[in-house]
């Protein structure tokens, strides 16, 4: 961190980088957060409900605050919000902690006024993230082999609400485009018009499945997980 920004954060200089600091700042008020592998001068936490990054601006004493949905395409997209920023780091620390917690958004508008939810939380309720990635999928030429696939999966209308994902050349759909961890199958089509299916279990067993059952089949993976 360079002269400039020390003079603007010397609470965190003092606690030895952001992530130190938030750390501590969250844990006076009961709190935890989790940060993966940052910079100095950044932070990112795995959440349930993205990756929140939180990044000092350099111009003036400002904790700026993303959430970031991976897209899990090949070019590693996604979408990012900007949900606000302020200069108060504990204030900041006990906001990611909520949002780490799953505190509701209401909930979270109304203890912490700096944030901005209202484009973030009309994207998930309009299902932005997954009509995006689906678009995404069938639109890129690095997918052309399971545009097929795709094509009949997101006719389903029960199966085009699922988030799609390419995972070694299979299509997976997860419940949750949030969750890595929620209910998911992974299809992939096979020479001859054969399908192979597997539960997003761990150590699960590829099963195929005749072509004239696959959406039935998929419906039911996903309903009874």
């Amino acid at each position: 961190m360079d002269t400039h920004r020390k003079d603007l954060y010397p609470d965190v200089t003092a606690a030895g980088g952001l992530v130190s600091a938030m750390k501590e700042a969250a844990k006076l008020h009961g709190g935890e957060i989790r940060p993966a592998p940052s910079t100095a001068d950044a932070i990112t936490i795995e959440t349930a409900r993205g990756l929140v990054s939180v990044v000092p601006a350099t111009e003036e004493r400002r904790f700026r605050v993303r959430v970031h949905v991976p897209g899990f395409t090949w070019d590693v997209s996604g979408f990012t919000w900007e949900i606000g920023s302020t200069d108060d780091l504990e204030l900041l620390a006990q906001a990611v902690a909520a949002w780490r917690e799953g505190v509701p958004f209401h909930e979270l508008a109304a203890r912490f006024t700096f944030l901005e939810l209202d484009e973030f939380v009309r994207a998930l309720e309009k299902g932005e993230p997954t009509s995006a990635q689906w678009a995404d999928l069938l639109s890129t030429e690095f997918h052309r082999r399971q545009w097929g696939l795709l094509r009949r999966l997101h006719e389903d209308e029960v199966l085009r609400h699922m988030f799609p994902t390419i995972s070694h050349g299979a299509v997976r759909l997860r419940v949750d485009p949030f969750d890595g961890a929620c209910h998911q199958v992974l299809v992939d089509e096979r020479e001859g018009g054969r399908y192979e299916v597997r539960v997003g279990v761990l150590g699960a067993a590829w099963v195929e499945v005749p072509n004239g059952e696959l959406i039935t089949c998929l419906r039911a993976a996903l309903n009874k997980q």
